[in-house]
């Protein structure tokens, strides 16, 4: 059975308010954030710690890009001239890690195109430069098992050219070596030379256009 509901007395609504205020006055409170009747400038020392303290981003303009830099290497055309491409390498720019993409050989999208490369990525390369000569170390015989003649030939001139793609390294001609012993390399006319050579040595080659 329900009882009969009586009407609040103005008494008691009176203190219900209040304790409403008192409630929401000890949550702000809580927050740390002062209050007022009409709005006015909070005190630094008021405001929570980590609002003052947004998270910073780790990209943006001004920041160095995470893949470093892009350099052109070069690879074989079907025309049986170099072709320029591009590679992402880290910064700063070291003649090392540019051989070693162009070592890498051709992306399949490239290979789709018909681009390929005369170099075998067995081997590993090492470059050091003084006064503007690269003096270039293969671990074994950079050149594909099977590719001679004027196959040879393009596979040291995707060497050179990549080698003196990058101005800042400042490279005019090229030595190679193998396992730290200097070997002859074939030329644009069909010579063998111990170096340096040069992208000129290499014009037939050239990329065209």
């Amino acid at each position: 059975m329900s009882r009969p509901s009586h009407p609040r007395s103005p008494r008691s609504a009176r203190r219900a308010v209040v304790a409403v205020s008192v409630v929401v006055a000890l949550v702000a409170t809580g927050c740390g954030i002062p209050i007022g009747r009409s709005p006015t400038a909070i005190a630094k020392a008021d405001v929570p710690f980590h609002l003052l303290d947004p998270v910073t981003s780790t990209t943006g303009p001004g920041l160095p890009p995470a893949v470093g830099l892009t350099e052109t290497v070069y690879m074989v055309a079907q025309n049986q001239h170099l072709a320029p491409v591009s590679r992402d390498v880290r910064f700063p720019a070291n003649l090392t890690d540019i051989l070693g993409a162009l070592i890498d050989g051709p992306t399949q999208a490239e290979s789709n195109t018909g681009l390929q490369s005369f170099l075998t990525p067995k081997t590993t390369v090492t470059a050091t430069v003084s006064n503007g000569i690269a003096t270039i170390d293969f671990s074994t015989d950079p050149i594909v098992d099977q590719v001679v003649g004027d196959d040879q030939t393009l596979a040291i001139a995707q060497v050179v050219f990549t080698a003196t793609a990058e101005p800042s390294l400042g490279v005019n001609g090229v030595v190679f070596e193998i396992a730290g012993q200097p070997i002859t390399v074939p030329t644009g006319t069909g010579t063998e030379v111990p170096g340096p050579v040069s992208r000129s040595t290499y014009g037939p080659q050239a990329p065209l256009g």
